[in-house]
Formats: C-alpha cells, structure tokens, sequence
C-alpha cells in the first residue's frame, strides 16, 4: 500500500464544509456524478490517518462524510462525540476516490476444531465412534468473504444504475452524504495495521426494503499467514458503514451540512 503524507491529505475544515456542500448540489445531476464516480475507484487509508484518528479512539463513532474537491471525490473522516456531533478541529484527514494500483486480496481464515468419541465396552470391545465439527464463531463483525465481493462486484455492474435512479427521485434526496463507522471496529490499536481499503458496495437491506449502498473497509496486516514468503496480505474484511440517508441518526435527521 502506497504511503502517504498525512501532511498533504489534511482538509481545513472550511474546505470540507465547501467540498460537503459541492456534493450535495450534484444530486440531481446524473451526468456530473457519472462523471465523478468510476465503479472501480477506491478509498485508501494510510497508516498517517490511522494514527490521526487514534487520537479520538476513546470515542464510539467516526464519520466518514463524501465530498466533491478539486473536481474528485473524497472521504473525510470526522469522529463524533457521545452526543452524535463532529468533534470540532481545524482540520480534517481525506482521501480522494482513487484507481487501485494492484490486486486486492481478500483472506478469510477459519480454523475448526474435529472432537472423535470412541466407546469401548467392559469388554474393550468397540461399541460407538463418531466424530463431530466445532464451527467457530466470531465475535467480531467479519463479512463473509463472498458476501464482500458479491457487494463490490454489484457495485461495480450496477452503481450507475443505482445513482440514476436516485437521481430521478426527489433530486438525489436518497444519495449519502456520509457513512457511521464504530470506531471499535477500526482496530487502531491493533500494531500491525498499516492500512486500509474502502470499496462502495451495493447490498439489499431488509428493513429498508430497497438496495442500498454501502463501505466495505479492507484492512491490511503485517505478518499473516500467506503463500508468498514477506508478501502484505489482507486480515479481514468488515461491512462497518451505514450510510445516511436512509439510515441517519440524531442529530443528522435532516442530513443538512456535515460542516
């Protein structure tokens, strides 16, 4: 993963009022989101930002609101207090919506545990034999993998389709103008992140009853078990972003400025 200069990807929080605002007025316009958006883009998000936000990790909720600067979409990540308000800072880490530079390798590694029973009898003669298959189960909010790229790979196939759709409808009113992410499921703590990927994906959400989108985070370790000896490999992938519309929570119900 490329690393980058936290320095040259800090947004003064006038700019990110003015890129959030440059966002919302393309709603209604198919062909400037058309335009802004390419299926196959992704967010990254480099060791710097990590360290950043690990400032706020006593906190229970980030933000990850989208922008339009310097005519590319962003990311701009904000944590919020206990109440749901953006904590105030002069400014603000983002990353444009950019072309991978190599594959993306999504592991997903699962270990089970075999118990065999055998019984003998008084007579030591063998009476019974079985053997039964402990499944793990996570404690962790982990996306099944092919739940993952099925999401990305409709994304990238009907994304478009999403947005013109919304588009006609009430003027964009149903495009996000941000996602929730727990910032428990960020692992800042973990040492051996040194970054993540932000795919959109597209997933049909039951209570809503329509297709929404969403940020499937990608996060990369040190250190894991891999194929090829030294290689950066992939832990997890994580469905953690609820996006707002339709999901907004107090004090976002209006969904006016994130800024």
């Amino acid at each position: 993963m490329t690393t980058l200069n936290i320095v040259d990807y800090m947004l003064p929080v006038e700019e990110c009022r003015a890129a959030s605002l440059e966002w919302k007025a393309r709603f209604s316009d198919f062909s400037k989101l058309q335009s802004l958006i390419p299926t196959n883009y992704v967010f990254n998000i480099s060791r710097e930002h990590l360290e950043w936000m690990k400032r706020f990790s006593d906190y229970k909720d980030f933000c990850s609101a989208i922008g339009v600067y310097k005519e590319r979409l962003i990311m701009i990540l904000y944590p919020m207090n206990d109440n749901g308000d953006k904590i105030e800072v002069n400014e603000y880490p983002y990353s444009f919506l950019t072309e991978l530079d190599r594959d993306l390798r999504l592991q997903e590694i699962q270990e089970y545990t075999v118990v065999r029973n055998a019984v003998l009898s008084k007579d030591l003669e063998s009476t019974e034999k079985n053997a039964n298959m402990g499944f793990p189960v996570s404690n962790t909010p982990i996306l099944e993998q092919d739940v993952a790229v099925a999401a990305i790979e409709r994304w990238r196939n009907e994304g478009m389709d999403w947005f013109y759709k919304e588009c006609g409808e009430n003027k964009g009113a149903g495009i996000f103008r941000k996602f929730y992410v727990p910032t428990a499921d960020l692992c800042l703590d973990d040492t051996g992140l040194t970054g993540i990927t932000c795919s959109f994906g597209l997933k049909y959400n039951d209570i809503y009853g329509k297709v929404l989108v969403t940020l499937i985070f990608i996060s990369f370790r040190e250190n894991l078990k891999n194929s090829e000896v030294g290689a950066e490999t992939i832990s997890n992938t994580y469905d953690w972003a609820k996006p707002c519309p339709p999901i907004c929570r107090i004090p976002d119900v209006d969904v006016g400025c994130e800024f």
